[in-house]
């Protein structure tokens, strides 16, 4: 059996009954939820007092934290830790773990579960505790120590995301190779030792703009589709501008494809405006969030979209919600929610430039979408816009939100925070 088809689609509400230490047995997907979560944030998370938040991964009762920082604080602000680009806190109290406190020389950008209370860490580093890394390690919860055994290293570049878990964890970002092996921009390698999977080599080619990368994945519930974006416009021969949907027993890409992404509406500094995607709790469709330059272009820049797991060829979104002119970051989805963070001012802002046209609904930063038609929900928290929201993460209870700022609904929530579900 291909080692894709061995993932088990836990949710998180299943995942989270591990204890501490316990080995994670398939990768963490969000909870369906009940209903949106609450608009008050919860009043234990700590705080992390400078640079940003790339992404947050809850394991059993240790919610890992990864980004740009080197301070965090207990929640009362009594207490200030050094925390080096990645820390650990105890889900509910808001504990900063002390053993967890690793040294990683660069940003971490983002996490997956690894077996036996472990947890595989992405980004733009080179070395773990002062010993050699580049890219990817695996880090023990409970020590903070970088696990014997997994040696993968990418070649050169970074690892923008990681995706997956169990038996199997992919990579994303503009490397050239992995362990020596070439691979350009995408491969999977085993989550206990590192190895690089070599039945799963897709070729991606025909780069837009600037180096080939890929900027994000996200992996459906079954384990059984990978949907990658990024600046290539070709996978395996195939046109597949900026996005594709990978079979994962095959490495080959699906029937599926939309021309969506192929307006140019973005400026020359940036590579791609794609950004995160995430699956819905039962597979069955996945959102695309994007952002932009600074000038109005037509296509689907600074939007939220969704899409159909489906095998059609030249699919057409479900819907769209478009900003108006400001960028989205990130994307989580609940079965009763799609939330999504970023700069924004506005949602439902069609025939906005960069100003609310009509229709539009103020959104300060964070909003939730409607599943079914795609149109902003009563739920308006608000929090400084600043760069934006990078790092979305449903539980079982509740949402956790990662960002560049202070404030997160009218309170004190630096960088981090989560809002309760109902």
């Amino acid at each position: 059996m291909n080692p894709a088809r061995s993932f088990v689609a836990l949710t998180m509400s299943s995942l989270l009954l591990l204890p501490m230490g316990a080995t994670a047995a398939s990768p963490a997907f969000a909870a369906p939820h009940e209903g949106v979560v609450g608009e008050q944030p919860v009043q234990w998370t700590p705080h992390v007092l400078d640079g940003t938040v790339k992404d947050i991964l809850r394991l059993g009762d240790t919610v890992v934290v990864a980004g740009d920082f080197d301070r965090v604080s207990d929640a009362d602000g009594r207490r200030t830790h050094d925390r080096y680009n990645l820390f650990a806190f105890r889900h509910g109290g808001g504990e900063v773990l002390p053993g967890f406190a690793p040294a990683v020389d660069g940003t971490v950008t983002s996490l997956a579960a690894g077996p036996d209370g472990t947890v595989v860490i992405g980004g733009d580093f080179e070395r773990v505790n002062g010993t050699d890394s580049r890219g990817v390690a695996r880090i023990d919860t409970a020590t903070g120590r970088a696990v014997r055994g997994f040696d993968a290293s990418v070649d050169s570049g970074k690892v923008h995301r990681l995706t997956g878990g169990g038996d199997h964890v992919y990579l994303g970002g503009d490397f050239t190779g992995v362990n020596g092996q070439r691979r350009t921009g995408l491969a999977r390698i085993d989550t206990a030792t590192g190895r690089v999977d070599p039945d799963f080599a897709p070729t991606l080619a025909e780069q837009r703009r600037g180096s080939l990368r890929v900027q994000e994945l996200a992996l459906s519930p079954d384990g059984e589709r990978l949907a990658i974006n990024g600046t290539f416009t070709e996978v395996e021969g195939l046109d597949r501008y900026q996005i594709a949907l990978i079979d994962t027993a095959t490495a080959a890409p699906t029937a599926w494809s939309t021309s969506a992404y192929e307006a140019p509406c973005d400026y020359s500094a940036m590579h791609t405006y794609m950004r995160q995607m995430a699956f819905s709790p039962d597979g069955s469709y996945f959102v695309v969030v994007t952002a932009g330059g600074p000038k109005m272009k037509p296509g689907l820049c600074k939007s939220t979209a969704r899409f159909e797991n489906s095998d059609t060829a030249d699919s057409e979104p479900t819907w769209t919600n478009l900003t108006g002119g400001d960028s989205l970051y990130s994307v989580e989805v609940t079965s009763s929610a799609v939330y999504v963070g970023g700069h924004q001012r506005w949602m439902d802002n069609e025939q906005g430039a960069l100003n609310p046209g009509p229709g539009s609904v103020a959104r300060e930063g964070i909003a939730a979408v409607d599943p079914d038609t795609g149109r902003a929900l009563p739920w308006n928290p608000g929090r400084s816009r600043g760069h934006g929201v990078e790092a979305l993460h449903a539980t079982s209870d509740g949402l956790y939100v990662g960002s560049d700022t202070e404030r997160l609904a009218d309170e004190y929530h630096a960088r981090l925070g989560m809002f309760p579900a109902p």
